[in-house]
């Protein structure tokens, strides 16, 4: 026997072999583990957008105080003419 005909009946020989026993709790387990999940996803996703926001006012901020599309002050004199 060659690699696909062993495997083959090596997958055979498993599927007619006994089936192992299933929890009977086990369909409210893996609900309870999902819903789990799907609060800690909903939490962090959030916990990013409060983060986003919190940047965006900060940089509004800064950017309002600041003033950085402002031109800087020359520090230098202009020339004297006509004096």
């Amino acid at each position: 026997m060659n690699g696909p005909e062993r495997k083959e009946d090596e997958v055979r020989r498993l599927m007619d072999g006994p089936h192992p026993v299933v929890p009977a709790d086990l369909g409210p387990r893996a609900a309870a583990i999902g819903a789990r999940l799907l609060r800690r996803h909903r939490i962090a996703r959030r916990a990013w957008l409060l983060l986003l926001v919190a940047a965006v006012i900060a940089c509004t901020v800064w950017a309002t105080v600041t003033e950085p599309w402002a031109v800087p002050p020359s520090n230098t004199t202009p020339p004297l003419e006509g004096w």
